[in-house]
């Protein structure tokens, strides 16, 4: 499941199409699970690594990567920047021998930090430059077990409670020249070539969460009895379920046609941003409603609508980081998911 898209010689499905990422979000959506942090790897690191892996480090990583024995993260966001990756302070220094970069810095809001043991690194490997503040940073695969590799707290989150979201701080770590990913300097070339697929996952889970919350609030309207009848034989219930399923409908049919250009390679990052926008703001007053249906159930975390009301949250910290200047913003970094 992890690395269905990678090709079948690494352990992977060998499968070119987008659309088993839904069928996972959906299935576990209506299950009420999640799988973690299962979607940072599967959606946004793997891509990386078919793009911009020599051979050799394919052969390194992608069989454990797609058996899950080797999990991965991605640091982007520091504590003083944000999305703002121009201004991204840790920093890579090559050794005077040329064998390994020596890097020192800390990250934060870290997906699946706490548990990795190969985190892609966004550093900076040459000097700031006014001029071109986009320029000079380079992607690190670190390994977790160096010397001067440290993971802070693991932060306390009031949803995705499933999926851990830790500190790093790196202090002279040092990482072979063979763990560099890509070409120096073209970090943030790397980073933007995935964005309509990373938006497009968000919009995936929008989908998914929203379409579960209608069937929780069905199911749970049908079982329970107010004033000896089912809560779904109200007409106001009626009512309410109805506008859910025809928001959800709508989710469905853009999120659907934007699955369809991806898989065709037309996707575009504005594209992605639309279909974003409009699943998230959409689900979020979906899932609010159905929770609203459950009464004072459904601010118990041991039903499955809690759950979604905090997860979705995330939502829209996710897409606020979309907006800013597009030269100066890795657009949809996010405040949790790098």
């Amino acid at each position: 499941m992890l690395g269905i898209e990678a090709p079948e010689e690494f352990g992977g499905g060998g499968a070119d199409d987008f659309t088993y990422s839904m069928v996972i979000a959906e299935e576990t959506s209506a299950a009420g699970v999640t799988f973690g942090s299962d979607s940072v790897p599967s959606n946004l690191i793997l891509p990386y690594l078919l793009e911009h892996a020599t051979e050799e480090q394919k052969q390194r990583w992608l069989p454990g990567f797609c058996s899950g024995d080797i999990m991965f993260a991605i640091a982007m966001t520091e504590p003083g920047t944000g999305s703002d990756l121009a201004n991204i302070s840790t920093t890579a220094k090559l050794s005077e021998d040329g064998s390994h970069d020596i890097l020192d810095g800390a990250k934060t809001f870290i997906t699946g930090g706490a548990l990795a043991d190969r985190v892609l690194v966004v550093c900076r490997t040459s000097p700031y430059d006014a001029q071109n503040r986009r320029a000079g940073l380079s992607i690190l695969v670190v390994d977790t077990t160096s010397e001067g590799y440290t993971v802070g707290r693991t932060l306390e989150k009031i949803g995705l409670r499933a999926s851990d979201t830790a500190e790093l701080s790196f202090s002279s770590v040092k990482v072979s020249v063979e763990d560099r990913l890509g070409d120096e300097g073209e970090g943030v070339t790397y980073l933007t070539h995935n964005l309509a697929q990373e938006r497009l996952t968000i919009a995936i889970g929008a989908s998914a969460t929203a379409a579960a919350a209608v069937q929780h609030a069905l199911a749970h309207t049908k079982e329970r009895d107010v004033f000896g009848k089912p809560v779904a034989s109200f007409q106001n219930t009626k009512f309410v379920l109805a506008e859910c399923s025809a928001e959800v409908e709508a989710i469905r049919q853009f999120v659907d046609r934007a699955l369809e250009l991806h898989n065709a390679g037309e996707l575009t990052v504005p594209d992605a941003a639309r279909v974003t926008l409009f699943a998230t703001d959409t689900a979020g007053r979906v899932i609010d409603k159905c929770l609203q249906l459950h009464g004072g159930y459904g601010y118990i975390l041991e039903y499955p609508i809690a759950r979604l009301y905090a997860d979705t949250r995330v939502s829209a910290d996710l897409r606020r980081h979309q907006r800013g200047d597009e030269d100066d913003h890795r657009e949809g970094s996010g405040v949790v998911t790098h």
